[in-house]
């Protein structure tokens, strides 16, 4: 199983944010699981240290992803005609991106997200 992080999660995991759920904070805190970080959440985070949303700054988040069980993914096309049209345009990519990496590497995938849009959707199995 790999475990595909949303914004939200990874930013509230390197704050040490109450917010975050208990199994999500259990499972990136585990070192022995693989996480996947769509390349879209890395734009996400530095727009959201660049506009003072978070007290992260970019290179931080950059320095916390350099961890080994770690592995970017790119949005690329692949990624983009996976993209669900039931959801917008940055849930859709993170969405997409963990199809798109289950289907090619044939290993389960699941979202650490709470995001609302996504849950309901059931496109990917999520945690929290």
């Amino acid at each position: 199983m790999i475990y595909v992080i949303d914004t939200h999660a990874l930013i509230w995991f390197l704050e040490g944010s109450k917010r975050l759920g208990g199994e999500a904070r259990q499972i990136l805190r585990d070192e022995n699981q693989h996480l996947l970080i769509p390349s879209i959440v890395l734009a996400e985070a530095k727009d959201l240290a660049t506009k003072g949303k978070t007290r992260l700054a970019f290179e931080a988040v950059l320095e916390a992803i350099t961890d080994p069980r770690c592995l970017i993914y790119p949005l690329d096309v692949v990624v983009v005609r996976a993209m669900p049209s039931n959801l917008d345009i940055h849930d859709a990519i993170i969405c997409a991106t963990a199809l798109v990496y289950q289907k090619t590497m044939n290993e389960e995938a699941a979202l650490i997200t709470r995001d609302e849009a996504i849950v309901k959707s059931k496109l990917v199995k999520t945690v929290w």
